[in-house]
């Protein structure tokens, strides 16, 4: 299986299949709406906005497993987002990150990169960067600043 063989539903009830983003460097972030690093939202449009016309996507998976942060439906989660921080980056439906029912592109990416102690994701907002041929680069944790991996953006935009 590779990234691109995934699919997942968007805020919207759409199906997206992952192959959308082929040529694409993508950063998948599981996220909250009420945890201390949802600030990280502001940071993650900056880099959107900054690199989208270059090839550059961030899909945004909320997640309720990590201390009930994010227990909204996923309306409210949108509205909250878009309302909040403006974000305009693809944000999917809530979904599960570990465990019995998680969903499958995470069981994926957990997969490809490991974690420090083990492959479970610890808690909200760890990232994935994805370069344009759908292969798994890096895994940042939780508290790495968007705005920190720019670098790493910048080098997979330039290849």
């Amino acid at each position: 299986m590779k990234f691109y063989d995934f699919t997942a539903k968007k805020m919207n009830n759409q199906e997206i299949q992952m192959d959308e983003y082929k040529g694409k460097v993508v950063l998948v972030v599981n996220t909250a709406s009420k945890c201390g690093l949802t600030p990280q939202f502001k940071e993650l449009e900056e880099l959107y906005k900054q690199y989208k016309e270059q090839g550059f996507e961030i899909l945004g998976f909320p997640c309720n497993q990590f201390a009930h942060q994010d227990s909204g439906s996923n309306k409210e989660i949108h509205e909250f987002c878009l309302i909040n921080y403006g974000v305009t980056f693809t944000m999917f439906e809530k979904i599960d990150v570990n465990g019995e029912h998680e969903h499958p592109l995470y069981k994926y990416l957990k997969s490809e990169v490991k974690g420090l102690l083990s492959n479970k994701i610890k808690w909200n907002f760890t990232k994935f960067l994805i370069d344009s041929h759908g292969n798994v680069i890096k895994r940042y944790a939780p508290t790495v600043s968007p705005l920190k991996i720019k670098v790493d953006i910048e080098n997979l935009l330039k290849k």
